[in-house]
Parts: structure tokens; sequence; C-alpha cells
């Protein structure tokens, strides 16, 4: 019987801490899993992203002011010879762009358009579709 008792009280004590312990974990996983996708789709700053063969790079900054969403962004190739490309897909209007921009050596851009919900960018060296590292999201 008091085995009974004390194996019953027990669980009843293991019950009580996971149930306490279950909304406070759930409440930081949450508020940590909002914290990032919201940094991954209101823009912000964003890269270095490589190319597959990490010849090429860029980096740059995307945010949104009076409903226009602006880009600027910075595109280094660390070896000479061949162009890097870079690559922005953009959902804009309903429906998706996609536009490039090529460079030898280190180069500045930007764009800007209204009625953006998403864009995304990768970076390819030495052709077009050559090379290509990830996509990723930065707005």
């Amino acid at each position: 019987m008091r085995k009974t008792l004390a194996i019953a009280a027990l669980a009843g004590s293991m019950a009580v801490t996971g149930i306490a312990l279950t909304p406070a974990a759930q409440a930081a996983t949450q508020s940590t899993a909002t914290t990032t996708a919201a940094a991954s789709y209101t823009g912000g700053s964003w890269g270095k992203f490589f190319s597959s063969d990490r010849k090429a790079y860029t980096f740059g900054k995307t945010w949104k002011q009076h409903g226009k969403v602006y880009t600027k962004w910075y595109g280094v190739d660390r070896h000479g010879g061949k162009k890097a490309w870079v690559w922005f897909e953009v959902y804009q209007n309903g429906h998706w762009k996609r536009f490039n921009k090529a460079w030898d050596g280190k180069v500045v851009g930007s764009w800007s358009g209204r009625g953006i919900r998403k864009a995304y960018t990768f970076t390819c060296w030495a052709g077009k579709f050559d090379n290509c590292g990830r996509k990723y999201r930065i707005y």
C-alpha cells in the first residue's frame, strides 16, 4: 500500500511539474520562432551570401518606407577574370519577377518597387547559372 501511494504521489508531482513547465517552454519557443520569422521577412541587413564555390558573395540591406521596398546591395568577386552574378526574385503585384546584375571585382547596386510582398536573392560565379549558392529570403 505504501509503495502504491509513493508511486502515485511521485507520478502526480511529475505530472504537475510537467504541466507547469510546458506552457513556459511553449511560450519561449513561440517567441523565439516569431522573432526569427519576423527578422527574416521584414527586411534589414542580410548576407554574406556566397556562390557555391565561395568565389563571390553579396550582402546588403532591405527595408520598407512609405509603401515602397528598397534594397541596397554590395557584390564582391574575390577571383578576377570571370563575372559574378546576383539574382533577385520578387513577388510583386501578384506575380514573380526575376532580374540579375553581373560584375567583376566589387560593385554597389540598388533597386526599389511598390507592391512587393516577398524578395529572394542568390549569388552565382563564372556564369549566370553556374556555381550558384543557396537562395535566401531578404524580404
